[in-house]
């Protein structure tokens, strides 16, 4: 059983790969960085080999403890990554149990990020080569360290199985997840600062996580290689006494996710209130803006992105702490504009099949870009000037208003014209409806990053003319220039923004039925 498990893995995985040459090269592009980490690893790893001791104990069982934490924590982040060991779908099936964990805990490691680990973690045993017995100890302790993450790896799925039954759990955790990854260089470089401060700082938090159960396993083979026998034995049986309890515990959650499936239980709702359908016009473009406003403020995938805009804020100030005259605020504006603009380009790849109510109804392409852009300008456009105007205030440049505006303006305006003719033609895999809001569908990172990445670089060349204004009208200090950044911004959006409505609606109109396949295709 636990070879059909892996062979279904396998079977699996070959099979995602025919569906579109776009989940070739994902896997491509994903092997390609994976050898890129390994090989940073293994110079690493070298370089301790050859360096005293302590020291190679201190970088492996830092490196080693965070490994652990991130197979545990990512799940969190990325609900289901790995759809081929969901236990939900083994909900059906009669497999004994100890065969579906043993199978589920091998399948773990059948990937990019299983095989970096596999292959980093017996690499490091030849780091204590000058010890045979630590090498040996050392084999033992990586096999022991890797399975500890798949298997920590899989709790956090199981768990998360069990209180995925609850709707608002999965938005609000999938949500503030994302807060420590926005500030992870804030986090990084203080962390740094406190570590250059103390430089004995590293190796007493290594022996303090070694004697965890994030880093006992880690610590094995470095100190039988320090000839530190007493405590070699103690921290294995640390490191075999956290994987026993871990190994229970996926056992007990899946348990509980089998006999009790994951179900959204539906909400109890007063009728008689139509919410934004009340409030816009009984118009093809205003029922189009009120469904599409109705998932800004109630789907987490839409408020994801709104998320983005107070860390914004936080890293811009972050990043401008000189002695010096703080500027980078001045840009909080138009990079609000930008992301908030571009968002628009996945409207109708969220939609997913709910998008047949466009395309049944008989909505013109024309209606339903111009009510997008309605939707998302109800908050994106106060939200735009108050992050334009309060730096300018706030910093005493208020002579620099007429440029931020003009420049967030035409960013926002042409963006939203640019996104109304990328989402027209241009799709890619996202997050189903109900999934976490950060999940990579497998295999779409390659299509993801090129229309992004081309999207993005086109919303930048259609502004350049406002671009260059405000650059020729900071650097002069003209008035003039700055009134006509204003003027340009606002003239050179407001017709990008037509123009993409109005090309946008007819490539919908004339391709409505492919639209809705390609953002249908990955249920």
């Amino acid at each position: 059983m636990v070879a059909h498990l892996l062979r279904l893995k396998l079977t699996l995985l070959r099979n995602s790969l025919r569906r579109s040459p776009w989940q070739i090269v994902g896997i491509v592009l994903g092997a390609l960085y994976g050898l890129f980490v390994l090989t940073g690893l293994f110079a690493g790893l070298f370089f301790l080999s050859t360096t005293d001791q302590e020291l190679a104990r201190t970088a492996i069982v830092l490196v080693g403890a965070a490994a652990v934490l991130g197979w545990a924590l990512i799940p969190v982040l990325a609900t289901g990554v790995d759809l081929t060991l969901d236990p939900a779908r083994f909900v059906t099936f009669t497999v004994p149990l100890p065969k579906l964990l043993a199978g589920l805990a091998i399948g773990g490691l059948i990937g990019i990020p299983g095989a970096v680990t596999l292959l980093a973690a017996l690499a490091s045993a030849a780091v204590w080569w000058r010890s045979p017995a630590a090498v040996a100890a050392g084999v033992v302790s990586a096999l022991i360290a890797v399975f500890t993450c798949v298997i920590a790896a899989r709790v956090t799925v199981a768990a998360s199985t069990s209180l995925s039954s609850s709707r608002r759990f999965k938005d609000i955790s999938g949500l503030v997840a994302i807060i420590p990854l926005v500030l992870l260089g804030p986090l990084i470089a203080g962390i740094a600062s406190g570590v250059s401060s103390a430089s004995d700082y590293l190796p007493s938090l290594a022996r303090t996580v070694s004697w965890t159960p994030l880093g006992a396993v880690w610590a094995v083979p470095a100190d039988l290689a320090l000839g530190q026998t007493g405590s070699a034995a103690a921290k294995l049986g640390i490191a075999v006494v956290f994987m026993g309890l871990l190994a229970w515990a996926w056992k007990v959650l899946l348990v509980r996710a089998l006999v009790t499936p994951p179900h959204n239980a539906g909400a109890r709702r007063k009728g008689g209130k139509l919410g934004f359908f009340g409030v816009f016009p009984g118009t093809p473009t205003g029922a189009v803006a009120a469904r599409a406003l109705t998932y800004w403020i109630r789907d987490p995938r839409y408020g994801a992105s709104l998320l983005i805009i107070p860390l914004l804020v936080v890293v811009l100030l972050f990043l401008n702490r000189t002695d010096g005259e703080p500027v980078l605020p001045l840009f909080l504006g138009p990079l609000v504009a930008f992301l908030l603009a571009y968002g628009l380009s996945a409207d109708v790849a969220y939609d997913n099949t709910a998008f047949t109510l466009h395309v049944s109804t008989g909505v013109s392409g024309a209606a339903d870009r111009a009510g997008r852009v309605l939707a998302c300008a109800v908050f994106a456009v106060p939200v735009v000037l108050i992050a334009s105007v309060l730096p300018c205030l706030l910093l005493g440049r208020a002579e620099l208003l007429p440029v931020v505006l003009g420049v967030s303006l035409g960013m926002l305006l042409s963006g939203f014209g640019l996104s109304s003719v990328v989402s027209a033609r241009y799709t890619y895999n996202v997050p189903l409806p109900g999934e976490n809001a950060f999940k990579t569908p497998p295999g779409s990172g390659a299509r993801t990053f090129l229309v992004q990445g081309l999207g993005m670089t086109a919303q930048l060349v259609i502004v350049l003319p406002v671009l260059a204004l405000a650059l020729a009208a900071v650097l002069t200090g003209s008035a003039l220039l700055s009134w006509l950044t204003l003027a340009a911004g606002l003239l050179l959006g407001a017709g990008l923004l037509l123009a993409g409505i109005r090309i946008g609606g007819r490539w919908m109109d004339r391709r409505g039925p492919e639209l809705l396949q390609a953002v249908s295709v990955n249920k």
